[in-house]
Order: C-alpha cells, then sequence, then structure tokens
C-alpha cells in the first residue's frame, strides 16, 4: 500500500514524510479491523510528532522510525477479526483514536483516553496517512446514513477534544454567562458550534488570523477579537470583569500566559492546546480563586455524542483536502496557516 512515513525528528521542521510502498497491515488479534481510510486528519500534534516534541513518550528508545503517522481517520472496514461482531466489511466507520483495552478500571469507568493498556494509532504506532490501517473493534462508530468519512474524520481527535472541553465548560455556564475560546481553527470552530448545541452562553472567540475571525462569525460567535494587546481589557469590558470559562486552544506563543488573567473571581481555565509553560502567582490563585485544568481528547461516548450533533447539522467541520501526494504541502500549510479549519488527507 502507499503511506507516508516520517524518518527523522526535527525541531525545525525541515524533513518531509516520504511517500512509499510498504507492506499492508494484517490481522494479529481477534478483536482487530483493517480500515481502508477514506481521509485523515492533519493535526497540530502531528508538527510536534515532527519537532520531536512527541518523542520521549512515544519512541523513548528511538526505534520507531520510520513510521506512519495519521491519528484522527475514518474510512470503511476492509477486514475483520475472527471475534468482531458489531462492524462488517463495507460498513462506513469513524475511530476513535485509541485503542483501549475496555477492561481496565479506567475503562470500566469509561474514560477511554486514561487506559492502562491502551495503544495510540499515529503516535508510537502506525497510523492513518497510508491506504489502509488496523485498530480495534471498541474503537469503531458506524457513521450515519449520508455521511462521509471525509467529512468527519477530523471529529475522531479535534472534534472530540473541543467537544470534551465545551461539555465541561456547558456544566458551568448558565444562559448570559460568557465563555472565551482562543484559537478559531480546527479544535476552536468545533467548540464554539458544540456550545451553541448545549449550552446558552455568550462566546468570545479570539484569533489573530482574519480568516478565522471571518469562520467565527459565520459560525456565530457573539463578540469577536483579534486578540491585540488589548485583548484582556476587552475581554473584561465585555464581560463587566473576566469571562466565567476560558478554553486556551493554543497553549503556547504567549497565550498561555494571557488566557488565566482572563477569567473571573470564582471561574475556570480549561487548557487544550500546549507546547508553553503557565506562570501564574499562587496569590492570584487564592484571591481569585480561579481553577486550571487540562483537557485531554474525549471518551467513546463523547465521540458518539458529537457525531449525532454532525448528523443533525448542529457541529460541521471546515476542512481542506489533500491527497497522500500533496501530504508535505499540507503540512507546510497548516504549519503557516494557509487554511482555516482542518486540514484532511485522502489517499
Amino acid at each position: 500500500m502507499k503511506a507516508a512515513r516520517l524518518y527523522d525528528y526535527d525541531p525545525k521542521m525541515n524533513v518531509q514524510l516520504k511517500i512509499e510502498e510498504v507492506k499492508a497491515p494484517t490481522i494479529t488479534a481477534p478483536d482487530e479491523v483493517i480500515v481502508r481510510v477514506g481521509a485523515a486528519g492533519l493535526c497540530r500534534t502531528d508538527l510536534h510528532i515532527i519537532e520531536g516534541v512527541w518523542k520521549p513518550t512515544m519512541d523513548p528508545e528511538g526505534t520507531l522510525l520510520p513510521y506512519i503517522m495519521g491519528h484522527e481517520n475514518a474510512g470503511w472496514v476492509e477486514e475483520i477479526g475472527s471475534g468482531v461482531r458489531s462492524v462488517k466489511r463495507g460498513d462506513a466507520v469513524i475511530c476513535h483514536p485509541f485503542r483501549s483495552c475496555g477492561i481496565c478500571l479506567n475503562c470500566r469507568h469509561g474514560e477511554d483516553m486514561y487506559c492502562d493498556n491502551g495503544q495510540f494509532p499515529g503516535l508510537g504506532m502506525n497510523g492513518g496517512f497510508a491506504e489502509y490501517f488496523i485498530t480495534s473493534e471498541r474503537s469503531l462508530i458506524k457513521l450515519n446514513a449520508n455521511v462521509t468519512p471525509i467529512e468527519v474524520a477530523p471529529l475522531a481527535d479535534a472534534g472530540i477534544t473541543a467537544y470534551r472541553a465545551a461539555k465541561r465548560a456547558a456544566k458551568l455556564l448558565r444562559p448570559g454567562s460568557y465563555c472565551v475560546l482562543l484559537g478559531i481553527g480546527g479544535l476552536g470552530h468545533i467548540a464554539l458550534q458544540s456550545l451553541h448545541a448545549i449550552s446558552g452562553c455568550r462566546i468570545i472567540a479570539v484569533d489573530r488570523e482574519p480568516a478565522a475571525r471571518v469562520l467565527a462569525k459565520d459560525l456565530g460567535a457573539d463578540f469577536i477579537l483579534d486578540g491585540g494587546p488589548n485583548v484582556i481589557e476587552e475581554v473584561s469590558q465585555i464581560t463587566g470583569g473576566g469571562a466565567h470559562v476560558v478554553i486556551d486552544f493554543v497553549g503556547e506563543l504567549g497565550v498561555e500566559n494571557i488566557c488565566w488573567k482572563m477569567v473571573r473571581k470564582g471561574g475556570q481555565l480549561f487548557v487544550v492546546g500546549y507546547g508553553g509553560n503557565i506562570n501564574v502567582p499562587t496569590a492570584h490563585l487564592v484571591i481569585e480563586e480561579i481553577n486550571i485544568g487540562g483537557s485531554l481528547v474525549g471518551n467513546f461516548t463523547e465521540l458518539v455524542e458529537l457525531m449525532e450533533l454532525n448528523a443533525d447539522g448542529k457541529v460541521k467541520m471546515h476542512y481542506t483536502e489533500y491527497n497522500l501526494a500533496s501530504i508535505n504541502t499540507a503540512l507546510d500549510d497548516f504549519k503557516n496557516r494557509r487554511f482555516t479549519g482542518r486540514g484532511v488527507i485522502v489517499p
């Protein structure tokens, strides 16, 4: 099969994935499923993988490369293991990004991302920047009628990551309260739609890119800011003292030390983007009683819920399509923010 493989890490990202013929995956366990890839989303994590940020976690011994990235996958079932019962060849599916075991206590609690024995296709093992990839039956969700893989592939990670953060935020947001979304890219534009669907809050969208602000307006943000030097004061003026919830989808480039200053007394900051370091005086935490927490991808049930919102037309992915042969162009466009929403790779 054709696949795009990473051969070297480079903090400056002066490397390219190589398109080449490799051996297709084969079934080795009763619960495994081979998926013919219909589309695979590009994620900022893919850039961080190339930079080597994830090497200590996913490749500590330095033996992984070359390998196939791609962890936002949807397609059609090609082959099933002997124990698979819930899907059959030809079924259109979206793949939860984490292959959880289903039997550890964290899985029993429904938190797939906390699994003690999980595997992550695209991070530490071959993923979906190829014609086929292998996952487990437990990871698959059948697509609703009239939904195609290319329309939803990035929802497998970007989508549920944004939805989980929005769902956690919605529990804290009464009608009339304020939520700031920092970054209206692949995740932020999904969070904006999700909040509209499950919360009555007022949404403040912040992004420095004009195209992202246009997208935020099209999706119905109540207030749209350009993230300039006065953004903290602008948020305070709009909200009357700070937002009830702030969700940071950037997590670096200085944004990580602006976001917490937008939170009102007793408010909540959810950090989704990563790469930087947050420096908050402990006195501020105590006096303002703000809460700061991370939000990691999402569980299987949350992906099911998101797919229902998608099928109902309430949450849609805005994407730019690239073929597998153009994946290096797609990565460069992504790095330089030449498209809004998400990039999607089609074999």
